[in-house]
C-alpha cells in the first residue's frame, strides 16, 4: 500500500514538474531551465538523508559505486534532462512523452546484454507497444479545420518536429542507460542507500552544469533569465526532486512490477496538468491520447511479470506455457 501510494506521488509530481518546465521554456532558455532546476534538490536529498541514514551509506559507498552514480548523474540529470528540456521546448510536453517510453527498451536490452536477463513474451508485446505509441504521434497535426477538437482549447503552439523528436530519443537513450548503472552501483539495498545513491548522481550533474555555465557567454545568459520563468523552473527542480525521491522510496519497499506501472501514469497526468497549464502550448488531439495510452500499455508489460499475471489472471495450460517462454533459455 505505501509503495503504491509513493509511486503515484512520483507520477504525479514528475508530471507537474514537466507542466512546470514546459511554462518556463517559453520564455527562458533550456539551460536556464536545468542550471536552476538541478542544484534544487540537492539541499532536499541532504535532509532526507539524515532521518533515512543516507550519510552512513553514503560512506559506505565503495570506489566502483562512486564511479557508477557519478556517471549515471551525468548521464541522467545533466544529459538526459537538457534533451528533455530542449525537446519539451521544440514539441511540448504531451508529444515527448509517448517517444521518452523507449528508454524502457533501452534499459531492457542493456538488462538482457549486460545483466544476461531473458526476453519474455510479455515484454515483446510491451515493446511493440511502446513503438506504436510515438508512432501515432509522428504524423504532425491536421489543421482544426479538419478534424473536431478533443479538448476544447484553442492551441497557438507550432511545434519543431525535427528538433523536438531528435532530442526526446537522445533523453530516451540518456534515461534507458542511468537506471543499469544505478542498479550496479547498488550492493546493498534500502531507502538511505537509495537517497544517498540520488544525492550523489543530482551532485555529479549539478557540476557539469556548472562547468557548462563557465563557458564564454554561458553565465550572462544564465543571469538574464526573466522573474516569471525563474519561478516555473524552481517550481520544476523542487517537484523532479520530489519525483525522484519517492520514486527511490517506492523501490525500497515495493517489489518493481508494482511501482514502475504505477509510475509511468504520469504519461497520463502530463496530458492533464499540460491541458491546465499550458492550454496554448501543447499539442492535443485524439492521436496524442492514443498514442500514450499505448505507450502507457506496453510499460506495464514491459513492467509486470509473468508470475504477476498468472496471479491475476486463470490461463490455460497453453497459454501459460506461452507465458514461460523465454529467450534465450526457451521454454520454462
Amino acid at each position: 500500500m505505501l509503495g503504491g501510494f509513493l509511486a503515484l506521488l512520483s507520477a504525479v509530481t514528475f508530471a507537474y514538474a514537466n507542466a512546470s518546465v514546459r511554462r518556463g521554456v517559453l520564455s527562458g532558455t533550456v539551460l536556464q531551465a536545468v542550471g536552476i532546476s538541478l542544484p534544487i534538490a540537492l539541499p532536499i536529498f541532504v535532509l532526507a538523508m539524515l532521518p533515512t541514514g543516507g550519510f552512513a551509506a553514503l560512506v559506505a559507498f565503495d570506489a566502483r559505486s562512486w564511479v557508477l552514480l557519478v556517471i549515471a548523474g551525468v548521464i541522467h540529470f545533466a544529459g538526459g534532462r537538457y534533451c528533455n528540456y530542449r525537446a519539451t521546448k521544440a514539441i511540448g510536453a504531451n508529444l515527448v512523452a509517448p517517444v521518452q517510453q523507449y528508454s524502457l527498451i533501452i534499459t531492457l536490452a542493456l538488462a538482457v546484454l549486460w545483466l544476461h536477463e531473458p526476453l519474455t513474451l510479455l515484454r515483446l508485446i510491451g515493446i511493440v507497444l511502446v513503438v506504436a505509441g510515438p508512432a501515432l504521434t509522428l504524423r504532425p497535426q491536421r489543421k482544426r479545420s479538419e478534424r473536431p477538437a478533443v479538448i476544447p482549447r484553442e492551441t497557438t503552439f507550432t511545434p519543431d518536429y525535427a528538433e523536438g523528436y531528435l532530442y526526446a530519443l537522445l533523453s530516451a537513450v540518456a534515461f534507458g542507460l542511468s537506471p543499469i548503472l544505478i542498479g550496479m552501483a547498488f550492493e546493498r539495498k534500502g531507502i538511505g542507500v537509495g537517497v544517498a545513491g540520488g544525492f550523489v548522481s543530482y551532485l555529479a550533474g549539478t557540476a557539469t552544469i556548472a562547468a557548462m555555465l563557465l563557458l564564454p557567454g554561458r553565465w550572462a545568459d544564465f543571469r538574464a533569465m526573466d522573474r516569471v520563468s525563474a519561478r516555473w523552473f524552481v517550481l520544476s527542480g523542487i517537484l523532479v526532486a520530489l519525483s525522484q525521491m519517492t520514486r527511490y522510496m517506492a523501490l525500497a519497499v515495493a517489489p518493481v512490477s508494482v511501482v514502475t506501472p504505477i509510475q509511468r501514469l504520469s504519461l497520463i497526468f502530463r496530458i492533464y496538468f499540460g491541458w491546465i497549464i499550458n492550454p496554448k502550448h501543447e499539442v492535443f488531439g485524439g492521436r496524442i491520447v492514443a498514442g500514450t495510452l499505448l505507450s502507457l500499455a506496453g510499460a506495464v508489460a514491459l513492467s509486470v511479470s509473468v508470475d504477476d499475471v498468472q496471479h491475476l489472471l486463470t490461463l490455460p495450460d497453453a497459454l501459460g506455457w506461452l507465458l514461460h517462454w523465454r529467450w534465450p533459455s526457451g521454454p520454462a
